[in-house]
């Protein structure tokens, strides 16, 4: 979960301040009673308005709460606003918990052309431990490896498709 705080951290830093603006806001919003700390209820009333259920996961608030005093002041819930709009709210699809560190994907559900398929993310204990069923071929790349793969796959792809992807 660190790295993950590191990032929200350098991606807060280096939003305009028009975003800041904004991150405090949804902090605002979040924190019903104005205390300056948002506790689970708040959280998931918040969260539960919004189509994106998976933000309401309660191992997701139990990570974000770093010193575990049951509640998530603004750099707390900081992390919050970054995997929100990062979309890296990730859980492990065998046993269900929110993915911190290093995961396993597998690599024909990513690269797959059907967007309606899961990439199927797993922790390291599921994988490790063979806690998981999914397709026999199923070939899992940990997470920085198949960003990687990715990279060395759309480099070969031809031109066109590379200027398309061009950021």
């Amino acid at each position: 979960m660190e790295e993950i705080r590191r990032a929200a951290a350098a991606y807060y830093e280096n939003l305009p301040e028009e975003k800041k603006r904004y991150a405090r806001f949804i902090f605002s919003e979040m924190d019903e009673n104005g205390d300056g700390q948002i506790n689970l209820k708040e959280f998931m009333e918040y969260h539960n308005k919004d189509t994106n259920s998976a933000l309401t996961h309660p191992s997701l608030f139990r990570a974000l709460d770093k010193n575990s005093n049951g509640s998530l002041d603004f750099e707390e819930a900081m992390v919050s606003y970054y995997i929100m709009q990062s979309g890296r709210a990730l859980f492990c699809k065998s046993c269900n918990t929110f993915l911190t560190d290093v995961y396993f994907s597998c690599f024909q559900c990513f690269t797959s052309n059907d967007s309606t398929d899961s990439t199927y993310e797993i922790c390291c204990d599921c994988y490790g431990g063979k806690r998981f069923t999914h397709h026999e071929d199923a070939i899992f790349c940990d997470n920085y490896s198949l960003l990687s793969q990715s990279r060395s796959l759309a480099l070969a792809a031809p031109a066109e498709v590379n200027k398309l992807r061009s950021c």
